[in-house]
């Protein structure tokens, strides 16, 4: 049974949890619309409603699911946060989940946006750290061309936007490592700095897991048994799959870079606890010489060669300031000092 449907100049209720309702036809906005009046707008031909939510209560979800018939796994999955990045089908509705990032306070702080996307609407949540996609729906309705293909072409503008946003982390992680390459050839990096090293290669590592899912997710896509995506719209998703490759090989060679200089670290840390023990080794020898004479004339013994000789202290204290300095110089030479 179809909803009812509003008229053109209906305005929806601004409540929480809903950034955008609109309905499109023909590739031009019509009008926003209210959630509840989104199914009646779905159903008529040629029409295509675009739904955007922000950590949505699980009444508005329930209120969506209603107006687009969506499974209830699927709404399960949207109501909650932390879901792997995937494609499900169910019926001829594609649930998918894309993993988001941006730098926050030095970090790269990931979120979470699940997409609904059936004839005639596309849904998008969002979960946790995500960029709004205010300028993904201005672009598309600047051209209307490419609007006009519907819910195929707004899925391929919010994957394209998810991954190209992937780049302002890697341009921003890529400055840092450079810093971090500069204080490991001037041999200035701290306990700090590698801990920062880790933490980064441990970041990059799940980001390059979150745009590895979104291959397989654009490569199902192109697939009739998932869902028929119009001719003219499978190469735009190919053009996503190409951005995603950049972006882990863009990974791969920061984290490589990264690997290089935590490498580069430990041995430095390595090189300086060597010359260190070195240091200690050629002192010790140094002082073994004193110590041992020392030692020697500092036995109980009475009869004892040199006690009574006249120039015996003279001797003695001269013979080790002779072979101390004589080590000094030999372990200085050899560079242990």
């Amino acid at each position: 049974m179809l909803h009812a449907v509003p008229t053109p100049d209906h305005q929806p209720h601004n409540e929480p949890g809903v950034v955008a309702a609109s309905v499109y036809a023909n590739g031009t906005r019509l009008a926003d619309i209210a959630v509840d009046d989104a199914g009646g707008w779905a159903h008529r031909p040629g029409h295509v409603v675009w739904i955007g939510l922000l950590e949505p209560s699980g009444d508005l979800l329930a209120r969506v699911q209603r107006q687009f018939g969506l499974h209830d796994l699927a709404i399960e999955d949207a109501a909650k946060a932390h879901q792997r990045p995937k494609l499900e089908q169910y019926g001829d509705c594609i649930f998918i989940v894309a993993r988001t990032a941006h730098m926050a306070e030095g970090r790269i702080s990931f979120g979470e946006t699940h997409i609904f996307v059936g004839k005639g609407y596309i849904v998008s949540v969002r979960h946790g750290a995500s960029t709004s996609y205010a300028p993904v729906r201005q672009r598309a309705e600047s051209c209307p061309a490419v609007l006009k293909h519907g819910e195929d072409y707004i899925l391929y503008a919010l994957l394209d936007f998810i991954v190209d946003n992937y780049m302002p982390v890697l341009e921003t992680v890529n400055s840092e490592v450079e810093s971090v390459e500069d204080k490991v050839i001037a041999g200035e990096l701290g306990q700090g700095e590698v801990e920062r090293l880790y933490m980064l290669r441990r970041d990059l590592l799940r980001l390059r897991n979150a745009a590895s899912a979104l291959v397989d997710v654009c490569r199902r896509l192109q697939r009739v048994e998932v869902r028929p995506i119009e001719a003219t719209m499978q190469p735009l998703f190919r053009d996503v799959t190409d951005h995603i490759h950049r972006v882990q090989d863009e990974i791969d060679t920061l984290r490589e870079v990264l690997a290089f200089a935590f490498e580069a670290s430990m041995m430095a840390g390595q090189v300086q606890q060597t010359h260190i023990s070195r240091r200690l080794a050629a002192w010790a020898a140094i002082l073994a010489v004193p110590t041992a004479v020392a030692g020697i004339y500092g036995m109980n013994f009475e009869f004892m060669p040199e006690l009574h000789w006249r120039f015996g202290y003279i001797a003695v204290v001269g013979g080790v300031a002779a072979i101390c300095c004589t080590l000094y110089y030999r372990l200085r030479k050899s560079g242990w000092l």
